[in-house]
C-alpha cells in the first residue's frame, strides 16, 4: 500500500507498537514482582506513541493495565490480601522511602498527562479514599522526548522502576525497567535529528489549538489568577418577569491559582426565586434561599482579593452580575480584569465555542476544586482553572 502523498507506511512492531526504526523491544527484560503492579490509564493517553505504560507492561508481564474513565468497580481496588496504595503526590501521601507495609501490597498508578491523572481520581471516590505514596526523584526526567511539569515529576515507567525496588526491597532489579525507556528516547531523539525533525510532519488536524502561541497577555503569568464563576437567579422573557425582577447573582465561587484557594458565596435571592434557578445550578433550593445578604458576600469577596490577583473570566456576564449591584465592583486595587473569551479567540485565531468546547481543543480537563465549590459551578469553575493555568503555561513558554 502507498500513501497519498507517494511514501511507503511504516512497518510497525507488533509487541511494542512503534515504528520498527525505533523499536525497543530487544532491551525489555520480563520482570516478576512481589508487589501487584495496576496501570490505570487515561483514554486519551492510549493514542500517544511515546507513553511509558506500554513499556511497564511490557517488563512485567504480570501487571493489569486497564483503561478508561471509571475503575471504583474494579476487583484489584479492594484486594484484601494485597492491599492497594495510589502512587500519587500531594497532601496525605506518605514517602514511599519511610513506609513500613506489612506483607505485599496491590501498587496503583495512574497514567496520563498530570491533568488527566488528576482527572481520574476526582471522578472515582475508590481511588480517592486509597492510602497514597509519593517519592522525591533523585535526578530529573530522562524523560526528554516529553515536557514534564516540573523537574520532580518523571515518567509512569520511572516511577514504578523507584517504586518497585523499594516496596520489593530489590532496587537494583527494577533498574531494568529503565532500559527500553532510556532507548526510546536515544531512538526517538536520533530519528528526530536525522530527519530533521519536521519532514513528513502531518498538518495540525482541524479544528485543533497549536501547542503554543505568542500573543498571549502577560497578566497570566506574573501573578496569582483568580478564576471566577457567577450563577444567577434569572428569569426567562416568555415569564413576564424579566423587566420587574432582573438576573441577580446568587453564587458566586472563585479559586486562586495555583494555591487553589477556593472561595464561594451563596447569596439570598432579592427578588423571587425561579423554580428552575436550583435545577440550573444543581442545588437544593433552601441552599439559595437561605444565603447570606449581598453586602455580606461583598464583603467577604473584597477580603478574599489581593492587590497581586488578576482576576479571569469567561465572558462578560460575571463581571455584569456583580457591577448591577455594586456599580464600583470590589472597590480592591487588583492587579487586572481578564476575560479568557476574546484572549481564547484570538489564540486560536478564530471561533471557539463554548467554554468547555475551548477546554476540549486545548486538551484539558476541569480542575479537582474543593469539596468547598458545590453544584454545577464546581464543574464550571474547574473547567475555567484548566483554561486558565494552561493559557499560563503557554504565555510563560513552558
Amino acid at each position: 500500500m502507498t500513501l497519498a502523498d507517494g511514501r511507503e507506511p511504516r512497518a510497525l512492531c507488533t509487541s511494542c507498537g512503534r515504528p520498527e526504526v525505533v523499536c525497543y523491544c530487544r532491551f525489555v527484560t520480563p520482570l516478576t514482582s512481589r508487589t501487584r503492579v495496576v496501570i490505570l490509564q487515561h483514554p486519551r493517553e492510549r493514542s500517544v506513541p511515546i507513553n511509558t505504560a506500554r513499556i511497564a507492561s511490557l517488563c512485567l508481564p504480570e501487571a493489569e493495565l486497564h483503561v478508561g474513565l471509571s475503575f471504583d468497580g474494579l476487583s484489584a481496588l479492594s484486594d484484601a490480601e494485597r492491599p492497594a496504595v495510589l502512587l500519587y503526590p500531594g497532601d496525605g501521601a506518605i514517602d514511599v522511602e519511610g513506609a513500613r507495609f506489612e506483607g505485599p501490597r496491590t501498587l496503583v498508578v495512574v497514567d496520563g498527562t498530570w491533568w488527566q491523572a488528576k482527572s481520574l481520581i476526582g471522578r472515582n471516590p475508590a481511588l480517592r479514599s486509597l492510602p497514597r505514596v509519593a517519592f522525591r526523584p533523585k535526578a530529573p526526567s530522562a524523560y526528554r522526548i516529553r515536557r514534564e511539569p516540573a523537574l520532580d515529576y518523571v515518567s509512569t515507567v520511572e516511577a514504578l522502576a523507584h517504586v518497585l525496588g523499594v516496596l520489593d526491597g530489590e532496587p537494583e532489579k527494577f533498574l531494568a525497567l529503565l532500559e527500553p525507556f532510556r532507548a526510546m528516547v536515544e531512538s526517538q531523539l536520533a530519528y528526530a535529528a536525522q530527519s530533521g525533525g519536521s519532514r513528513h510532519r502531518r498538518s495540525p488536524r482541524k479544528g485543533t489549538v497549536p501547542p503554543k502561541r505568542r500573543g498571549l497577555p502577560s497578566l497570566l503569568h506574573e501573578g496569582d489568577l483568580v478564576c471566577v464563576h457567577a450563577e444567577a437567579n434569572a428569569w426567562p422573557y416568555s415569564a413576564g418577569r424579566r423587566g420587574a425582577c432582573p438576573d441577580e447573582v446568587v453564587q458566586w465561587s472563585a479559586v486562586r491559582l495555583p494555591q487553589h484557594e477556593a472561595f464561594q458565596a451563596f447569596v439570598a435571592p432579592r427578588g423571587p426565586l425561579n423554580p428552575a434557578t436550583a435545577i440550573h445550578l444543581e442545588v437544593d433550593a433552601a441552599r439559595i434561599v437561605a444565603g447570606e445578604t449581598f453586602a455580606s458576600f461583598h464583603e467577604r469577596w473584597r477580603r478574599f482579593l489581593r492587590p497581586t490577583d488578576a482576576v479571569c473570566r469567561w465572558g462578560t456576564y460575571t463581571h455584569e452580575l456583580l457591577n448591577r449591584e455594586h456599580p464600583s465592583g470590589t472597590d480592591v486595587p487588583l492587579r487586572g480584569d481578564l476575560d479568557l473569551r476574546p484572549v481564547a479567540r484570538a489564540f486560536a485565531r478564530g471561533p471557539v465555542g463554548t467554554m468547555s468546547d475551548f477546554a476540549v481543543r486545548l486538551g484539558v480537563t476541569g480542575e479537582l476544586l474543593a469539596d468547598a465549590i458545590e453544584g454545577r459551578a464546581k464543574r464550571r469553575l474547574g473547567e475555567l482553572a484548566a483554561i486558565t493555568t494552561e493559557l499560563a503555561r503557554l504565555s510563560r513558554g513552558s
